[in-house]
C-alpha cells in the first residue's frame, strides 16, 4: 500500500496534525493528514487530492521530504512525506477528525502513529522549513 502524508507548517513553527476518527483503525491516535494513493496517481497528485478532501485546502507550495517503508514483518507500506508551506483556504475537519496545531518540538509528546516517527525527526531537523 502507498500512502501520502502532509505536514502543514505555519510561519511560527506550528504543524497541523489530525486525530483518527472513531471507526477507523487506530482511532484516537494522531497523524499527519493524507491518505492512500488512487490507481495511477502520483504521490504529489494524491497529496493535493487528499488534503482537498480532508481539509478543504488547495496546495500552492509543497515539497517531498522522504519516503518511509515499514519493517519487513509488517503489512507492506510506503509513506510518501511532504511539507506544505503555502495553501489556499483554512483547514477544516471534513472527515470528522479533530485537528490541532502543535509546535514541531512537541510532536513526540503527541500520541502520533509509529509510522510517522521518521517524518517527525526530519521536521525537527528543520527539513522543509525556510532557512
Amino acid at each position: 500500500m502507498r500512502v501520502v502524508a502532509g505536514a502543514l507548517l505555519d510561519s511560527t513553527g506550528l504543524v497541523l496534525i489530525a486525530q483518527r476518527p472513531p471507526g477507523k483503525v487506530l482511532a484516537g491516535r494522531w497523524e499527519f493528514p493524507g491518505g492512500k494513493l488512487a490507481e495511477g496517481e502520483s504521490p504529489s497528485e494524491a497529496l493535493q487530492r487528499e488534503l482537498r478532501e480532508e481539509l478543504g485546502i488547495d496546495l500552492r507550495k509543497f515539497e517531498w521530504v522522504l519516503d518511509i517503508t515499514n519493517a519487513p514483518d509488517e503489512k507492506p507500506l510506503t509513506l510518501h512525506c511532504f511539507v506544505v508551506t503555502d495553501y489556499v483556504g483554512e483547514p477544516q475537519p471534513l472527515d470528522g477528525q479533530a485537528l490541532k496545531w502543535v509546535p514541531i518540538e512537541q510532536l513526540h509528546q503527541q500520541d502520533i502513529l509509529e509510522a510517522d516517527q521518521p517524518f517527525i525527526e526530519a521536521l525537527q531537523r528543520g527539513v522543509g522549513r525556510a532557512r
